[in-house]
């Protein structure tokens, strides 16, 4: 006789997804009106519950451990297919949410930073986010739009815009590599997401030295942060660390070179059949182009 999971609590769900997203006990009790010791303990019940680890507790800080990031791309994606059906019971499709899905780092990292500017453009208009990658169901997800770089083949129905090249650079602690260091004798990080990252990067830069210290990460989130607390170096998407490089916490010392992907904006309908759409895709084809300005081919070695 088969055994059925015991589904956790929904209000559990959605006080962790605030606290993941926000990285923070305190901002997801600010987003969700309860106190911090409420947030705390749903998600000690929901730990409890999975027996599972969501968070590691650091200096008063929470970090997501790789269960938590699964936990949170898996919430992020019910509750935005919960919201955007409850949504459409009751609002005429003008007046409709965009939901955009896009790869998790990409989001938290250079998406998320930029949405303020564009409620700025668009202030009538919401965006909900979903957290994924590769390919979409369209229909089943109900996600309107999807960013996703061009490592696998979509269905030939969808309708796609390119927005942006892949950049790729080596990214550092800047307390660690410096002045002559060499990168062969880093400790280099790798993520299974882009298991061939290192070696692309030497071919495109014409580097022939082999690292000899090598650590593998399940996820890219995990391998930045361990960059950003000097375990080792990596190979990043500019996207993934421009805020970072640009609060100085991360260097990137041989720059950013195209690695021959690119991103595009998915739709399962025509752009101009929408407003929202064409809206959207205006705005982040710009937001990419102002990025890769600032750093395509920038070099930052003295």
């Amino acid at each position: 006789m088969s055994s059925i999971m015991k589904f956790p609590p929904l209000n559990a769900l959605r006080f962790f997804e605030a606290a993941a997203r926000h990285q923070s006990l305190i901002k997801a009790s600010e987003e969700l009106c309860v106190t911090q010791s409420a947030v705390s303990r749903q998600i000690k019940q929901l730990e409890d519950s999975l027996g599972v680890a969501l968070f590691e507790r650091r200096n008063r800080a929470i970090f997501l451990t790789a269960d938590g990031i699964r936990l949170m791309e898996a919430s992020q994606a019910m509750l935005e297919i919960l919201r955007s059906a409850l949504g459409q019971l009751a609002t005429p499709q003008s007046n409709q949410p965009l939901v955009v899905s896009c790869e998790p780092t990409i989001m938290m990292r250079w998406l998320i930073p930029r949405l303020p500017a564009f409620k700025q453009q668009q202030p009538d208009m919401q965006i909900h986010l979903f957290a994924a990658g590769g390919p979409i169901d369209f229909a089943r997800s109900h996600v309107d739009l999807a960013l996703r770089r061009d490592d696998f083949t979509w269905d030939t129905n969808l309708f796609s815009q390119m927005i942006g090249q892949e950049l790729m650079g080596l990214v550092s602690n800047p307390e660690l590599l410096g002045g002559a260091c060499s990168p062969a004798h880093m400790n280099v990080l790798h993520t299974h997401t882009r298991p061939d990252a290192w070696q692309h990067w030497m071919r495109l830069n014409q580097f022939d030295r082999e690292a000899i210290n090598h650590t593998w990460f399940e996820h890219f989130y995990i391998m930045l942060e361990a960059i950003g607390a000097g375990v080792g170096i990596g190979i990043c998407s500019l996207y993934m660390v421009e805020q970072a490089l640009n609060n100085g916490q991360l260097i990137a010392p041989y720059g950013f070179v195209p690695d021959g992907s690119s991103y595009h904006l998915l739709s399962p309908e025509p752009f101009d059949t929408d407003q929202r759409r064409t809206a959207f895709l205006t705005w982040i084809r710009d937001e990419f182009r102002e990025s890769q300005k600032a750093y395509l081919g920038k070099n930052d070695r003295h």
